[in-house]
This record gives structure tokens, sequence and C-alpha cells, in this order.
């Protein structure tokens, strides 16, 4: 027998998106249910985040609705005391998801003019029915870990990991790795892994800007009062004095500047942390082409090179996992599980169906999907 529950609002994803948008709708008194896949909020953080990670953004961008964070926290959060906040927040907010519970279908009865969402307790594999005038997607961009289909991947000897799975690089002490990936992730776990004494080398396919995080900073903060085309531009000059010409490196540029491929297309700029002085010096190789096939422990790439490693990280980001259960019928969510309206109309649909935490802009567009969505549910629910 299935167990019902009905609620006004059924939130799918215990991540920072869904523990905002619940809070929200708390200070709001609306009643609302959380469902999290995993036996842990915010599972990213918590379990699939390497060790050295801090936030890319200074943390005036990276709160969460209602809730600063505590005096004398750095001005760039280390991952723990990050997961520490989370906790505060939680009980802040007196938030109460159901975790271990995994959604496997969701769809709006026209009929009843509610969303049923069929779920599965993952530990006694009891089905449960929650209904809801309110649903609201909160998965977010990064559900599942992508690593791409490469020609002769099984027969690799070595590890191979996502980034969500490495931790440290003092596992791989003494060892050849490569890092394919050349985002913030892929460019931080290289330092790592040469910083521990393994032998490291990264796959740059795609043009990227490199900053440092002050930078970063200086240009969130000038957004406030100048165009995106001046803040890029000064951006642009200063990193040019700083890290000179790095196409030589096997880095380039793109030719939009950095915030303004941001709003375009939801590539942040890669916050460097000491990655690009070791490929200078030589203690990071760059190898300047894709994958072709692998054979053993050996790699060929499109460049041409042939080389042995021991084993690979892929840092090849992240997919969205919402359309495998929410039937809407291509309303809100594309074939990919992002939504089909830009930012900042991306978070609304119809029938009482919202998103929150695709809006590509890290933790401040989850705190700003969360107001707008909790915001526009009370409206409604008055």
């Amino acid at each position: 027998m299935t167990r019902e529950t009905r609620t006004e609002v059924v939130i799918v994803g215990g991540g920072p998106a869904g523990l905002a948008t619940s809070a929200c709708l708390n200070v709001l008194s609306v009643p609302n249910v959380v469902l999290e896949r995993e036996a842990c909020t915010a599972s990213l953080w918590k379990l699939r985040a390497y060790d050295r990670l801090k936030l890319h953004l200074a943390k005036q961008f990276c709160e969460l609705p209602h809730m600063p964070y505590p005096a004398g926290t750095p001005t760039f959060v280390p991952r723990q005391q990050f997961v520490d906040y989370l906790t505060a927040y939680e009980r802040r907010f007196a938030l109460a998801p159901v975790c271990s519970t995994l959604v496997e279908h969701a769809a709006y009865y026209e009929a009843a003019a509610e969303w049923r969402v069929t779920a599965r307790d993952v530990t006694t594999g009891e089905l449960k029915l929650y209904r809801s005038r309110f649903l609201v997607v909160a998965t977010g961009e990064n559900s599942q870990g992508i690593i791409p289909s490469i020609p002769g991947l099984k027969s690799f000897k070595g590890d191979v990991v996502h980034s969500s799975m490495f931790k440290s690089g003092k596992d791989y002490a003494g060892k050849r790795v490569l890092v394919v990936g050349s985002g913030n992730s892929g460019m931080e776990i290289a330092y790592d892994l040469c910083n521990h004494g393994a032998e490291t080398s990264i796959v740059i396919r795609s043009p990227v800007h490199v900053f440092n995080k002050e930078l970063i900073y200086l240009g969130m903060v000038l957004l406030k009062y100048l165009p995106v085309a001046v803040v890029d531009a000064l951006l642009l000059l200063i990193a040019m004095f700083k890290y000179g010409d790095l196409s030589k490196y096997g880095i380039v540029r793109p030719t939009k500047g950095p915030f303004r491929t941001k709003l375009d297309t939801g590539m942040s700029a890669i916050i460097d942390v000491g990655t690009v002085g070791k490929i200078k010096t030589g203690e990071i190789k760059v190898i300047k082409g894709e994958i072709r096939s692998i054979k053993g422990n050996e790699l060929e790439f499109t460049n041409g090179e042939t080389n042995y490693y021991d084993h690979i990280v892929f840092a090849t980001g992240f997919r969205s996992t919402a359309k495998n259960w929410l039937k809407d019928d291509d309303k809100l969510m594309d074939a990919n599980g992002m939504p089909k309206e830009k930012a900042p109309n991306h978070w609304k649909g119809r029938n009482g169906l919202y998103c929150a935490g695709f809006m590509q802009l890290g933790l401040a567009g989850v705190a700003m999907d969360a107001q707008n969505v909790a915001n526009d549910i009370k409206k409604h629910y008055a």
C-alpha cells in the first residue's frame, strides 16, 4: 500500500536550492516538504567535494536568504565552513527534509488541480505519494557527473574517477595522473595533485578566462555600478599585466569577456589557485587536444601524442536529471532538464510548477530563485 502525504508545496532536491526555497516558504508560513534522494542534505558539498575546495566567490555573493555568514568567516569560505553554515541554516529555519527518498515520477493532474509525486524510500523500498498544489524542481544543474564515452576507456587499468569523487591528491603521490577538463574543478584538482607529488597533466580543450579571486571579487563589486563590457575590459587589462600571454602555455581566452561569457553561456571564469604558475614552470603539463582512444594505460590524443598514465580524473562537468522524473510536457524544462526560458524568467512554469538553482549564477542565483519562487507561491497560496 502506498502511503500518501498532502502538503502545499513539494520541493525535489535537498541541496542549497531546495533548502533555501524551504526556508523562504517557512518564513512565509507556507507548508512544504523537501524530498532528497541521498542519505543527507547537500550531499554534493558534504560527500562529493574535494578537501581543499573553497567557494570561488566572496561570501557576500554566496549567502542563502535571511541568514548572513557568522562574523569572522573568511572572505572565500572553505568547504567545511560552508557545510557548517548549511547545517546551521537547517536548524535556524526548522527545515525537515525527507532524505533517502528517490522521486520516480511527478505529473500534474488537471481535474484535481494538483501535482502527484511518486517517490521511493531507497532504504525500505516503500512507495510514497505526495500530493500538492505546487511543485519546485530544486535538483540543480549538477545532479549527475558526466564521464564522456571514449573508445577503450573500459580497458584502462588504473582508477577512473569523476571530479565529484576526488578527495585529495595525497592518494596519488608518485603516480602519473591525467586531469580531463579545465574548469575550476579540473584546474584546482591538477594543482592539488601536483602539490602532493603526482606527475600531473591536464587536458585543456576549450578557451577559458583565468583570474585570481581578488580580480573576480573586484569585478563582482564593479558590476553594481558599471556595464558588463566596461568591467570585462578592465579585468582583461589587469589580467594581461598579471599573467601575460597564456596562449603559448595552451590557455586561450574566449573572444567575449568573462562576465559576458558567464551571462551568455553559463561558463564561469577560472579562479586561479596557483595552477597557472605550475603550468608556466612545466610542473603541470598541458595537453592540447582530446583523448582519441585508450588501450590499457596508454592514451592517444587528437594532437598525435601518446602517453602513459596510472590514473584519470574526469572534471568534465555535470548534467541535470530533472527530466528523468518530471513529466511537464517540456513546458518548463527542456529535454536536457534545464529551463527553457532564459534568466530572469526561467524559474516559473505553469500549473504551480517552479524551479530553483538553475540560473547558472552559483549560490547568488540560488538565493534569488528561492526568494522569487517562495514569494510567488505565497501570493497564490494566500
